[in-house]
């Protein structure tokens, strides 16, 4: 009887291990840039900021941008399509192997692709000028779903060379709207927030992203918080990941330019407002979109061991967050 119990056991065990809702199963997010739109280091930029990251290439980093990745399903979304497309297909490879045949986006083109959807936040040059890989000079992708609020579908649908994507059918725009869920699977939805930024082409959004087990919060880009109607504070204590703007780390980063010109919440704004917050909010908070001046790109600074020491931490390429 003992033996049965345990080949019973063991069966049941095995069984769990590999059911679809099985942790080792869930959705997550991975991200595969943390640098501002540029990257870094940035363009012809010889500075001591940047210095370290010509002279070795392991401190470079990619322009921010997120995956969502359903292992059950093999769908994968990216949020943002970047200057680093290229390279960041390539990184989300190695985090999770697309399968030929199962990406959801029909065509044998589109299935070596390996992305189901894409998903942007706004017009400005680190967050869809990526797109332009789809077209026929590169991919020739066949029906790429394209997620966009409306000046941004706008933009993209009346000014080359992104109009040439939408007629050639290289991409399929799907519509967003403010404060509405949209369901990319069966287990996982997105819904976009407005921010206030410097709108010039397009409007600007945020994103909370729904697991079956976690939510995250992605705000790469934003004017000040208290611009704002929705106080950040709120927002980080519904959800379980805060992927928040951290641009700037303080007024000053950038010697001879009025930093209002390019409004950004400080790092260490963000970190007086949520000092208060008790220190299971405060861990949730890990900072992106960073600008090639910032300090907390050294991993080894003061500036990262000071946000550390407030509770947050500065993201890292190809890292987790379970959803």
């Amino acid at each position: 009887m003992a033996r049965r119990i345990s080949l019973g056991l063991f069966l049941f065990l095995t069984a769990a291990l590999f059911h679809p809702a099985y942790p080792r199963q869930a959705p997550f997010a991975a991200i595969l840039g943390i640098a501002q739109d540029a990257g870094y280091p940035h363009a012809g930029c010889r500075k001591e900021c940047c210095l370290m990251a010509w002279k070795n290439p392991s401190r470079r980093r990619m322009v921010s941008s997120l995956a969502i990745v359903d292992p059950a399903t093999h769908e994968r979304w990216i949020i943002d399509a970047t200057p680093d497309f290229t390279s960041q297909l390539k990184l989300l490879e190695v985090i999770h192997p697309s399968r030929s045949g199962q990406a959801g986006t029909g065509g044998s083109i589109a299935s070596t692709l390996g992305v189901t959807g894409i998903v942007l936040t706004h017009a400005h040059i680190g967050h869809y000028t990526g797109l332009i890989f789809l077209g026929r000079e590169a991919i020739g992708a066949m029906n790429v779903p394209v997620y966009a609020m409306p000046r941004m579908w706008e933009f993209l649908r009346t000014n080359g060379p992104w109009s040439q994507l939408v007629t050639l059918n290289n991409i399929d725009l799907r519509p967003l709207e403010q404060g509405v869920s949209v369901k990319l699977n069966e287990r996982i939805s997105i819904t976009p927030l407005l921010v206030p930024h410097r709108d010039e082409y397009s409007e600007t959004i945020g994103v909370i992203i729904q697991g079956p087990n976690a939510s995250l919060l992605f705000i790469p880009d934003i004017d000040k918080w208290e611009k704002w109607e929705t106080r950040i504070e709120d927002l980080i204590a519904r959800v379980d990941y805060a992927l928040l703007d951290g641009t700037f780390f303080e007024d000053g980063e950038i010697p001879g330019r009025s930093m209002s010109e390019i409004p950004h919440p400080f790092i260490t704004e963000t970190l007086r407002r949520i000092t208060p917050l008790p220190s299971s909010t405060r861990k949730k908070v890990t900072f992106i979109h960073l600008n090639h001046t910032n300090p907390a790109l050294n991993e080894e600074g003061n500036a990262n061991r000071q946000i550390e020491t407030a509770g947050s931490r500065v993201a890292r390429e190809g890292e987790k967050f379970g959803l």
